[in-house]
Parts: structure tokens; C-alpha cells; sequence
């Protein structure tokens, strides 16, 4: 069986991203930070998954996770990154600590992945490499531009990447979702909430409503889109909107 890595596997669209994965005959190594979560999780799926915690802005962590891997099941046919972090905060008030938190976990923390992933792909000759983004990595946004700037710069490693291996069968591409219903929306929506004075229906209210189907992306609805991504070699250099419409491209 062919092994998949999925980072920020312990809830959310990383979750159900592994818990595809599975279900499509992978062996599925599920990593987070929270070791509880990640066992958690792994539980809740029938085929055969591995848990590894780590904290991939540190690099030797991302070593240390895909040496784990590698020694225990081999190298990993399908790399999705998954996790990632989320601020709002306008630019005024951004600080330069949350900026660079933002381009660790959401840019250079993929990029060490891509980057150790890489090479027993190309020599294999085959290999499948997704990132989730967002769809702020195709337009600007008020109240999220260190986010935005963090998931434009991944958008662009990732059409980097797949120009750089299409010919040695490996692809990457990109699945941009707009607001999915997952715990971080729920940290976003409280902390609406709590900027404009309303409640948190009525801030979630707000969200769906940027959205033309009135309604929160399901997590499984971008697993969809990863799954693709994964089984189709002729997907390669994209970034694919999981939003609703709202942003046409």
C-alpha cells in the first residue's frame, strides 16, 4: 500500500482529508501537534494510520517526521499540507511577531515539507503533492493580510513546483477553500464577534453570507477536491476554489 502524509490531520479538512485518503487504500500517517488528538483521530479510521506529533515550524521536526515514516512504512507517495494558522487583525495593528507566524506556518513550513517529500518522488517517478490554501491566496481581503500574503506566497510555490517536476511524475497543485466549517472558522467567527460587539450566530451569519450558497464549506467537501488532486496526474500547477463561487477563476 502506498503511504500519504497529512499534516494538521487532527480535525478539519486535514481529517477528513486522511480519512479519504484511507478510504482510497492509502496508509495514512496523520500529524499534528496534539498527540492525544492525533491518536483520537486515528482511531476513527478503519485502514491502516500512524500518528506523528510534531511542530512542523521547527525543522528538525519535518526531518524527524519523515525519517519516522520512512523507517516504518517507506517514503511517502502523497504528501497534503494540511495544517496551517490563521489572524485577523488589520494591517495597523499587525505586529511583526504574528506577521512572521503566519509565513512560518502557512509558507515555510510547506516548503520544508515539499522539499524533504521531493526526492523519493522524483525517484520513484511518481508522486502527489497538495496544499490547502485558501481562496485569499487569489485576491485580497480586509482584516487578514498577513494570512493573505502567507497563502498567495504558498499558491506560488506550489505552481513553482509543479512546472519544476510535471516531467518526472510528480504534480502539485493547490485546493483554495473559502470559509469551511472547522474549528479555526470557529476561532475566526468568536473573534468577530468580539471585534464588531455581536454574537457569534450573528457573526457566523456574516460569514456564510460572504459566500454566494449561503452556507459554511464542509471539510469533507475539500477532501473532495484533495482526493482529485491526488488520483488525477493530468491536475498539476492549480489552484482549485472550494467556495461557493465566490471568487470565479
Amino acid at each position: 500500500m502506498a503511504v500519504a502524509i497529512v499534516t494538521g490531520a487532527g480535525q478539519g479538512i486535514g481529517l477528513a482529508t486522511a480519512r479519504r485518503l484511507s478510504e482510497a487504500g492509502y496508509r495514512t500517517v496523520l500529524v499534528g501537534r496534539d498527540a492525544a488528538k492525533l491518536d483520537e483521530a486515528a482511531a476513527a479510521i478503519s485502514g491502516p494510520t500512524m500518528s506523528v506529533a510534531a511542530d512542523l515550524t521547527v525543522p528538525e521536526q519535518v526531518e524527524a517526521l519523515f525519517t519516522t515514516v520512512e523507517e516504518a512504512w517507506g517514503w511517502a507517495e502523497v504528501l497534503v499540507a494540511s495544517a496551517g494558522a490563521s489572524l485577523a487583525a488589520p494591517i495597523t495593528q499587525t505586529t511583526d511577531e504574528q506577521w512572521q507566524q503566519m509565513i512560518d506556518s502557512n509558507l515555510t513550513a510547506p516548503f520544508r515539507c515539499i522539499r524533504r517529500a521531493l526526492p523519493p518522488m522524483l525517484e520513484a517517478r511518481r508522486g502527489r503533492i497538495v496544499v490547502i490554501a485558501s481562496v485569499v491566496a487569489k485576491r485580497g481581503e480586509r482584516q487578514v493580510g498577513a494570512y493573505t500574503a502567507s497563502k498567495h506566497g504558498v499558491l506560488g510555490l506550489v505552481r513553482a513546483v509543479a512546472d519544476e517536476v510535471a516531467r518526472d511524475g510528480v504534480t502539485a497543485n493547490a485546493v483554495c477553500p473559502g470559509y469551511v466549517d472547522t474549528p479555526m472558522t470557529d476561532a475566526t467567527v468568536a473573534a468577530i464577534a468580539d471585534r464588531m460587539g455581536i454574537s457569534t450566530d450573528d457573526a457566523r451569519t456574516a460569514l456564510e453570507r460572504r459566500q454566494p450558497i449561503h452556507r459554511l464549506v464542509q471539510p469533507d467537501e475539500v477532501a473532495a477536491a484533495v482526493l482529485s488532486c491526488v488520483q488525477n496526474g493530468a491536475i498539476n500547477g492549480q489552484g482549485i476554489n472550494v467556495d461557493g463561487g465566490a471568487v470565479q477563476s
